[in-house]
């Protein structure tokens, strides 16, 4: 593509682009380096080894004077959505596209969606925390919602898969909105789960919050989407005044357009009705009740009618490290839960708290070098539901966990017990259960390690521990 082209201004030199990159090292022959300004370093002293491996261009927010063609630009990071779009023919216009933000649900609701949007046929690519699709294919993820030049590249991917997909649920997170990743997408639907305390370390208040979510319903209702929110939530109901056409949902709200009434709680399921609709979320729990309904609208809105949905649901399957139970024949339960931030964990445990006959244990921490005010909430979460609260490191990252276990602590009170080895504190966890008790072990889910000083990621799973654990119990 022509440089001009790319940025839609004929005044620019016809150079011919092949690539598009962010990082210096990943530049190729031919590519147009986006000098982008990041948290920690300037992407502007990079251009030299850009050049040197081969860029024919360089995208700035004030001249470098390196002898190849410049495109000024007042922010570097915002023009690549745009320009990623226009490289890969703007992929989004040809799939039916459902952004899912919140703080809360959004890997869940996500996988609801795709499930229900399969059922009727449409084959559908996925884009989040755990895992994507693209094409019915499984890749790895490495951030929740990719930078603008990787998104625009697995659109494009998932519109020319070899069997290709013709829709795709994408989670939207707020640094996405924030730092313009999510920019020049085509929405057909965008919905919102709720908004809990969580990346204060990132966002100034709950106010700058919930205004980098709001950013998704801005756009999509500009671009004719349906708009989609809870409002059993505060922030969810702010978002249907603002923006009246929203097709809302909730339990709680008598006036919300799909209210689920007559729940019915079963061990991992729970069954309930809307609009006379019968139907069966496949995880417990009042907050997994609510993730459905929102992958109902969705479905709904891109015409997906009620018998499918009431066929596919019950069966949509499980989402990796949500709600997800270890089994090795033990007579106790034992839960393993992404639920790393105070409402999430709040939420878990109070289903947890159902299911169980006797004691709920639960073993939690709190994550490094992020919001510091959420950790005493956690523990104060933890001690609220559980009968026994075991508090552990989980991604310490460049923190003492000590340090991090002392401010969970604030709140669990002074009954919790403080193991920081993290396995040895889930084998404490499930040691000291008995039969009908129910271990809950938050904070991790799906990821499949722990992240220490120095970015370095070693290997950890709590559900293989967990399972270990359970074993060498079992064989004594």
């Amino acid at each position: 593509m022509l440089l001009g082209d790319l940025f839609e201004d004929r005044s620019l030199p016809q150079v011919d682009v092949s690539a598009l990159a962010y990082d210096a090292r990943a530049v190729t022959p031919g590519a147009a380096f986006f000098c982008v300004r990041g948290f920690t370093a300037d992407g502007h002293r990079y251009a030299p080894d850009a050049l040197a491996n081969g860029a024919v261009a360089l995208v700035v927010d004030h001249p470098l004077n390196l002898g190849i063609p410049e495109v000024l630009v007042p922010d570097v990071r915002a023009s690549m959505a745009p320009a990623a779009a226009r490289f890969n023919g703007d992929p989004t216009a040809r799939l039916a596209t459902v952004g899912i933000t919140g703080t809360n649900g959004k890997t869940t609701t996500s996988y609801l969606t795709r499930a229900l949007l399969e059922a009727a046929g449409r084959q559908t690519g996925l884009m989040g925390t755990v895992t994507s699709w693209v094409g019915g294919v499984e890749h790895p993820v490495v951030r929740t919602t990719p930078e603008a030049i990787d998104l625009q590249r697995q659109f494009r991917a998932m519109v020319e898969a070899r069997s290709p997909d013709v829709a795709a649920v994408m989670e939207v997170s707020s640094h996405a909105l924030a730092l313009h990743r999510a920019d020049a997408i085509h929405w057909d639907v965008a919905a919102f789960t709720n908004l809990t305390q969580d990346h204060l370390d990132f966002h100034a208040d709950m106010e700058d919050y919930f205004q980098a979510k709001r950013l998704l319903f801005e756009v999509a209702a500009a671009q004719g989407a349906t708009l989609v929110t809870c409002v059993d939530d505060a922030y969810g109901a702010r978002l249907a005044r603002d923006f009246p056409e929203t097709v809302t949902i909730g339990i709680d709200a008598p006036d919300a357009a799909l209210r689920a009434v007559d729940l019915r709680p079963g061990g991992a399921f729970t069954d309930f009705t809307v609009d006379g609709l019968a139907l069966r979320a496949p995880l417990p729990g009042r907050f997994n009740v609510l993730n459905a309904l929102v992958a109902l609208a969705a479905a709904r809105a891109l015409g997906v009618d009620d018998a499918t949905i009431a066929a596919a649901l019950p069966t949509a399957g499980g989402v990796p490290g949500r709600f997800e139970p270890v089994d090795a024949g033990q007579d106790f339960a034992v839960i393993v839960d992404y639920s790393h931030k105070p409402d999430a964990l709040d939420n878990v445990l109070r289903t947890a708290r159902e299911m169980a006959t006797n004691k709920l244990i639960v073993v939690v921490g709190a994550g490094g070098d992020r919001d510091r005010g959420k950790r005493p909430l956690m523990g104060a979460a933890a001690a609220q539901h559980a009968d026994r609260v075991v508090i552990t490191s989980d991604n310490p990252r460049s923190e003492d966990p000590e340090a991090i276990i002392a401010a969970v602590a604030e709140g669990a009170g002074p009954d919790a017990l403080r193991v920081a080895d993290r396995r040895d504190a889930i084998v404490a966890a499930i040691d000291g259960a008995g039969p009908g008790d129910v271990v809950v072990i938050a904070g991790k889910g799906h990821e499949t390690y722990q992240e220490v000083a120095g970015g370095v990621k070693l290997p950890f799973d709590d559900r293989e521990v967990a399972r270990e654990a359970l074993r060498a119990r079992l064989e004594r």
